[in-house]
């Protein structure tokens, strides 16, 4: 067993240079494991991040949820990755994401040896095996094109992995609860969680959508697909590239939410943005719809997310709805998942406040608007429709991006 151990007082000139800093481990040739453990002291306004890279690649990030991790050949802490040390050098990656004014002390301390306690391990695996699978709400049957059908998504929750307070099991579950098809798992910085998906997609029926958060201070982007972990250390301007290079989907999260909103310049935009996220609180504040027109209504395909985390989250899963028009032979949890990816490149996207709430789609040259009375269609060209029945269709213009608002500017779906 060898003990690694770093004292250090971090200050703002560190995090001026930069937000993240990686502290070297030698692992041994045959190593059976590696622990870390990371003090923070109780001091107001330090919240610091945690994760590891492999000598070969990255093995995980819990960020500011735990401030331990294990990580051995066969198991690991949720957040990250299980299977054989590589002997060289590792790193202890820290993020400095809020520093005082006066610093902060840190200890870092890396063991190398038998893990005899996987930190989150067993817990994990306890909440996982409590959870049954629920009853499905009726499924609302939307009219489609010829050879599509619309399904319900979610594309942003988060589970133990990273911040979420719940196993992968209990999304699946809350989803189908919701009468959602898929949902997209994007915990932050890491794609762990996403070996879990394909077994728990076919316990519960219902699509998982391998995803990850790629997190800074200054934005955040879900990276969709099995395309292995973004870096977000590199400047996010590679980011839509790279996704793209490796088969993936790239897209803007809450771009108007708080300290977490988009901050980071990009030479080409990417294909995707979340332009309805929970934080949208009023749906008469203009602001997420005015962005996406500014940033590119007709190119960026619009998506939504809950972001979901625990029950003191701003949303449950399906708040909002995402609605996809998908290969309608695309029937099984695993079929879903690449209907999905095709559909959001494609464009075919519609978005509702909740899985029965109002709703417009694009269906080739028609829109068809759902649940609706008494509302003013709004399309591209700026020309406004009223909206008199539960269910009336009108030309779709040639230009993408339609609106369903109401009588005082309440924004109820839109679609691309």
């Amino acid at each position: 067993m060898a003990v690694t151990t770093y004292r250090q007082r971090w200050t703002l000139d560190d995090r001026a240079e930069s937000v993240w800093h990686s502290l070297p481990v030698d692992i041994p040739p045959g190593c059976p494991g590696l622990s870390v453990t990371l003090t923070v002291p109780d001091v107001e306004g330090a919240v610091v991040d945690l994760g590891c890279e492999g000598a070969e690649g990255w093995r995980g990030w819990s960020g500011g949820a735990r401030q331990s991790f294990a990580i051995t050949p066969t198991a690991a802490t949720p957040g990250y990755l299980a299977g054989e040390l590589e002997a060289g050098t590792w790193f202890v990656v820290i993020g400095l994401h809020r520093v005082p004014l006066e610093g902060v002390e840190l200890i870092i301390e890396a063991v190398t040896g038998p893990v005899p306690v996987i930190p989150g391990l067993d817990e994990y695996a306890a909440l996982t095996a409590a959870v049954a699978v629920p009853a499905r709400p009726p499924r609302r049957i939307l009219p489609a094109a010829d050879g599509l059908r619309w399904i319900a998504g979610d594309f942003h929750a988060h589970s133990l992995h990273s911040d979420g307070s719940t196993p992968i099991a209990n999304l699946a579950a809350l989803g189908v609860s919701a009468g959602l098809d898929v949902m997209a798992i994007t915990d932050h910085n890491t794609e762990a969680h996403h070996l879990e998906l394909p077994g728990l997609g076919r316990q519960f029926g219902i699509g998982l959508i391998p995803g990850q958060e790629v997190t800074t201070d200054t934005g955040h982007a879900n990276a969709f697909g099995p395309i292995g972990v973004i870096d977000f250390r590199q400047p996010a301007s590679t980011w839509v590239t790279e996704v793209a290079r490796r088969g993936g989907l790239l897209s803007i999260n809450h771009p108007l939410s708080g300290d977490c909103a988009w901050r980071q310049p990009l030479p080409d935009h990417p294909p995707l943005a979340e332009v309805w996220h929970s934080s949208w609180l009023d749906h008469r504040w203009g602001g997420p719809i005015a962005w996406w027109q500014a940033w590119g209504q007709g190119t960026t395909t619009p998506i939504g997310g809950s972001d979901y985390h625990n029950p003191t989250s701003l949303a449950t899963p399906g708040i909002p709805t995402t609605w996809l028009a998908i290969d309608a032979a695309a029937e099984s949890p695993d079929e879903l998942v690449p209907a999905v990816m095709q559909a959001l490149a494609a464009g075919r996207t519609a978005i509702s406040a909740g899985y029965d709430a109002p709703v417009v789609l694009h269906n080739d040259n028609e829109l068809v608007v759902i649940d609706a009375p008494n509302t003013l269609l709004v399309t591209a060209d700026g020309t406004r429709h009223p909206i008199r029945t539960p269910y009336e269709t009108i030309p779709a213009p040639t230009a993408t991006g339609t609106l369903l608002i109401t009588h005082d500017n309440r924004i109820l779906s839109l679609t691309n």
